[in-house]
């Protein structure tokens, strides 16, 4: 008897050869992939995520092809179904399709959208089945499990259930050195103390992939190179940079993880979470690899800098995807601060006076990237003091990094960045003055504004910003306990300089863009 002929759908981040679908081919079976406006418009992108997209999509599809699997690829120009409903409904009565097959999706919207269309599959006998994407270390449920029945869902003991289950960086069932994390040595700013290396240039011709994004006028924001798109499109690209990664940077990765540098994008980041958001690698072999490299070369790579790396992938990025799951959809309108400002224009463009932010948005605006601290402590601090829409705000950060997906993006803004959780993540709003940014960037040397400055036209905005905020929100952030001593320091403030605080305060919250 024949089997049932199945349609299988590859969504754009689910690019994994490695998964158990691709073992052996199979004549009944097509795979569908395409470029499709419900996934380029629902938020604006960067033109270099776009690309990188279809980039790795195409890739990914001449791959399987060579292997003798059956591809359906339906690029942006010959696609006239904007949404994934419509595509399969259609392809499902054009090729006679019996059963429809997809991995499980890594976005809240995604994964509810598939479910609806499976249910009215099934009302017309068609078999449908969800699969494992076969990438994370956890279940989407893994979290949810570990943490019930406890009052906080703290990120490092997870991290640490997450070392003894995998025993990565273990010796005996204790942590290797006799301690689990080594945060306390990995905030050290950069001043050339060691020579950057160059990373590896990519050949990919995207030329033909931008034109046709311009020719179907799909709406994007920042700037690309045709002639140099340096981010990897498939496996192969994925691991040469995390071979890069530990020979190169792996050495002064984790002392230098959270340093600001004007001079260089990227400093000793390992620029992997594209291949990896987009499955092309995974975290598993970047985790081991990593290790086996700290390993080989000890007279090199010192314990805090893999372990500094190790807590990214296995610690962070883990806890993060099973907070979405367990947090959604609620979390997606979550506004504990209750703020309702505008994003500033110059999020779109760079062009502000405080040099932190004018780096850190024109190098997000020219490569798709900024590294966790530019986003956290600077793009993300300011939108907090200055009280943003977190809508807003996730829109932004959504759309402009290339890394970007909502089960990694929204829970790092709107928990991590901006409290808009009050404390389901972050057990404190993450927000400073200058002087945290004057200590960990080379970028107020050359600014506008004086970071040492406390009040006057010439103070950096962050400053009467930070206290203000404080401020703003005594009654429900005075009793946090880690706040403790910011408060005690808030309260010898006179009256006097307390309203020149709010009075500046005010100017710039009120006209972020003339600052």
């Amino acid at each position: 008897m024949a089997q049932p002929q199945t349609l299988r759908l590859i969504l754009g981040d689910q690019l994994n050869t490695e998964h158990s679908w691709f073992r052996q081919q199979e004549d009944h079976v097509c795979y569908l992939m395409a470029e499709i406006r419900q996934e380029t418009d629902y938020v604006k992108h960067h033109i270099q995520k776009v690309t990188g997209f279809f980039a790795a999509m195409r890739s990914f599809a001449k791959h399987l092809e060579k292997l003798g699997h059956r591809i359906l690829y339906i690029p942006i120009s010959e696609n006239q179904s904007h949404s994934f409903d419509i595509l399969i409904t259609e392809q499902i009565q054009l090729q006679n399709i019996q059963k429809f097959e997809y991995q499980e999706p890594d976005e809240y919207r995604l994964d509810a959208q598939l479910q609806s269309l499976c249910e009215r599959l099934a009302q017309n006998n068609i078999e449908t089945q969800m699969q494992s994407s076969e990438h994370f270390l956890t279940q989407r449920n893994t979290l949810t499990l570990f943490f019930e029945g406890k009052k906080q869902a703290l990120m490092e003991s997870f991290y640490r259930m997450m070392r003894k289950k995998s025993g990565y960086l273990m010796i005996g069932g204790q942590p290797e050195g006799g301690k689990w994390n080594y945060d306390g040595e990995n905030r050290s700013s950069f001043k050339d103390q060691v020579p950057i290396p160059a990373i590896p240039l990519l050949k990919n011709d995207i030329k033909a992939i931008v034109d046709e994004i311009c020719a179907e006028n799909i709406q994007y924001i920042g700037e690309i190179d045709i002639n140099n798109f340096n981010w990897p499109i498939n496996r192969t690209q994925g691991i040469e940079l995390l071979k890069h990664f530990c020979e190169h940077l792996l050495p002064y990765f984790g002392k230098y993880q959270d340093a600001l540098y004007s001079e260089d994008p990227f400093l000793f980041h390992s620029r992997l979470s594209f291949a990896l958001n987009l499955k092309m690698i995974s975290p598993k072999e970047v985790i081991e690899h990593s290790i086996e490299a700290y390993h080989n070369n000890r007279h090199d790579v010192s314990l805090s800098q893999i372990e500094g790396f190790v807590r990214q992938i296995l610690g962070w990025r883990e806890y993060m995807r099973g907070m979405y799951w367990r947090e959604m959809p609620e979390y997606a309108n979550l506004n504990a601060l209750e703020h309702r400002n505008a994003l500033p224009l110059f999020y779109w463009t760079g062009n502000t006076k405080m040099k932190c932010l004018e780096k850190a948005i024109s190098q997000s605006l020219k490569h798709s990237y900024a590294h966790h601290i530019q986003r956290l402590m600077v793009t993300g601090n300011f939108a907090l003091l200055t009280q943003i829409d977190p809508d807003q705000l996730d829109q932004w950060y959504l759309g402009i990094y290339i890394d970007a997906i909502e089960w990694v993006e929204m829970p790092n803004t709107r928990g991590m960045s901006q409290y808009a959780d009050f404390g389901k993540i972050a057990t404190k709003p993450y927000i400073s003055s200058a002087n945290y940014i004057d200590k960990m960037s080379n970028y107020c040397k050359s600014c506008h504004y004086n970071a040492k400055a406390k009040k006057g036209e010439d103070s950096c905005p962050f400053n009467s910003l930070y206290w203000n905020f404080l401020d703003h929100h005594r009654n429900k952030l005075s009793s946090n306990p880690r706040m403790g001593m910011m408060y005690r320091l808030l309260e010898k403030k006179n009256q006097e300089e307390m309203q020149e605080i709010r009075d500046r305060a005010s100017k710039i919250i009120k006209n972020p863009d003339l600052f």
